[in-house]
């Protein structure tokens, strides 16, 4: 009950610093984190002072009344929208302009007699830092995974598809009652270049490196690492590859903490590869958020403001990917403690 006062009263701050009289929130995560409502996708959350209305249709009476903590109005548009339309006359109406589609707004004109102001990233911004049931799913996750990991990868060998290995790690995360977070990578030899390349028939060779990157999902919530391990004798090139991403990936981890600025996390990281001479191979950022959403804030990237904070999940998984000689990641999740960090994937890493 105090989590939940704590974020009402979030919220109320957040609708008045953005000077809005009233929100309505459309991304399914957003509805989710709300309302408690698990469906989000099918549902929407109008969120006011006197309080939140979660919107949903007939298939889900039951659940919505059983899963959610605002009142529930039943009905399919245009009747959510007339029904929300005499609370919303004149007053200020907050949407989110990275969910709502093009008709969708064009809807809103439509029903409500208000002024609608574009907004980015509110809800959001409260979900960067988790709470003690929040973290305790993602750790939940994250332990599916590794135990996972651990039951899967003494039979990733030469003549296994990296289909078959990734159709493993998804029925053991399944069996032990969670589900896949997102579509798994395993990525073997030359495609192991492609950041997401996903899992093909291609059979695993005998001196390859295999990128594996995977999580599981409970009760909403995700977790996100990525090992790669090596069959055979991998070419020196392949290993100068590993050791240079490992040496990056373990000094990033070292410097988590909070107040630690996510763009200098970012540029550690990305000089060690350039020092390596590898830089030019590093193709993305150096991590993000997870929670209800695999990738979420912060955004650990070198045009980042932000800076960690107790409470925050982030991975942190540099990379290499050189075209037609194959590739390296390991990714880490990572939770932001008082004074420091804690690593939640447990998963070893191979030494090359």
């Amino acid at each position: 009950m105090a989590a939940r006062t704590e974020l009402d009263a979030a919220l109320m701050q957040m609708l008045t610093q953005a000077g809005l009289d009233a929100l309505w929130v459309s991304t399914p995560e957003n509805v989710r984190y709300l309302s408690g409502f698990r469906d989000g996708r099918d549902g929407k959350v109008l969120l006011m002072p006197s309080g939140g209305t979660l919107y949903t249709d007939a298939r889900y009476t039951v659940q919505a009344r059983e899963e959610s903590r605002f009142p529930q109005f039943i009905a399919r548009p245009p009747e959510t929208l007339e029904h929300a339309a005499p609370m919303l006359e004149g007053l200020r109406v907050g949407f989110e302009a990275e969910h709502l589609t093009v008709a969708q707004y064009e809807d809103l004109k439509a029903q409500w007699n208000a002024t609608l102001t574009a907004t980015r990233g509110l809800i959001e911004g409260l979900r960067v830092v988790k709470s003690a049931q929040e973290i305790a799913s993602i750790r939940a996750a994250q332990d599916i995974a590794d135990a996972a990991f651990a039951a899967v990868s003494p039979g990733i060998v030469p003549g296994v598809s990296e289909r078959s290995v990734a159709l493993k790690l998804e029925q053991f995360i399944q069996e032990r009652g969670g589900t896949a977070a997102f579509d798994f990578t395993v990525a073997s030899g030359p495609r192991g270049a492609m950041p997401h390349g996903g899992a093909s028939e291609r059979l695993i060779g005998e001196n390859d490196l295999i990128t594996i990157d995977f999580g599981a999902n409970v009760d909403g919530y995700h977790s996100d690492m990525t090992r790669t391990v090596a069959t055979g004798n991998p070419s020196e090139e392949l290993r100068r590859l590993y050791r240079a991403v490992l040496e990056a990936e373990e000094a990033a981890v070292a410097a988590v903490k909070p107040g630690a600025s996510c763009a200098d996390l970012d540029k550690l990281a990305r000089d060690i590869l350039s020092g390596h001479g590898l830089g030019e191979y590093f193709a993305h950022s150096l991590g993000h958020g997870v929670g209800l959403a695999i990738h979420e804030g912060p955004g650990l990237r070198g045009t980042s403001s932000e800076v960690l904070r107790p409470g925050m999940v982030v991975t942190i998984e540099p990379g290499v990917y050189v075209p037609g000689v194959g590739g390296v990641r390991i990714e880490d999740l990572l939770l932001v403690t008082e004074d420091g960090h804690e690593v939640l994937s447990h998963s070893p890493k191979v030494t090359l």
